[in-house]
């Protein structure tokens, strides 16, 4: 467990004013670990191994180039998006054990909104009936991991439509309101942070 782990809340922050602090943070000598809640405005990113291809058309989306693995994916007002600064060679994990225990994180979560959920194979992420509700992407730096899993709350989902999804094309997308219309965004961050506190 975590004695020092801090859980900030952001609010709405720009996607590449927070992916400077979040390298600038894994490289401070005096790290803390964090986990921070946010939601970015609308952005396309690119993990390392994505193909530009995999962009159908941005419109007036803008698009970054990110450091994170995975493919293409989509950040807007609605997402709740997670991102772990943690010492994960502290917490004696190996980034698959990371990445296999903050999809178990996601899965739970939903279970208590009343939403079942699932996993598919070599394919990260979070899926209700095959449709994706949460991605993940992940980098891992001298013991420290970054960057995290975004969860589709309450948002418009059409610029899904502009990408392949993940590098899938035709991949469906859902969301938390679709499922369960009950659940606020404040719910739903401090059920993620009681979990969370549990898990690390």
């Amino acid at each position: 467990m975590l004695e020092d782990l801090t859980f900030k809340s952001l609010g709405r922050v720009n996607y590449f004013e927070t992916l400077d602090l979040m390298k600038s943070h894994v490289k401070e000598k005096d790290f803390t670990n964090e986990i921070w809640l946010l939601e970015h405005p609308p952005v396309f990113t690119l993990g390392t191994a994505a193909n530009k291809n995999n962009i159908l058309d941005s419109k007036e989306i803008p698009i970054v180039q990110s450091d994170r693995g995975g493919e293409v994916t989509y950040h807007g007002p609605g997402q709740l998006v997670i991102y772990f600064l943690l010492d994960i060679a502290k917490l004696e994990l190996s980034p698959r054990k990371f990445v296999t225990i903050i999809q178990d994180f996601v899965k739970e979560l939903l279970a208590d909104m009343a939403i079942e959920s699932s996993f598919i194979e070599n394919a990260p992420g979070v899926y209700i009936d095959k449709k994706k509700i949460a991605s993940i992407g992940l980098r891992f730096s001298r013991g420290k991991s970054y960057h995290g899993i975004s969860i589709n709350f309450d948002m418009d989902l059409t610029p899904f439509e502009q990408i392949n999804p993940c590098g899938y094309k035709g991949l469906e997308v859902t969301q938390i309101k679709n499922l369960n219309k009950s659940i606020t965004k404040i719910e739903l961050e401090k059920k993620a942070i009681d979990l969370l506190r549990k898990i690390f």
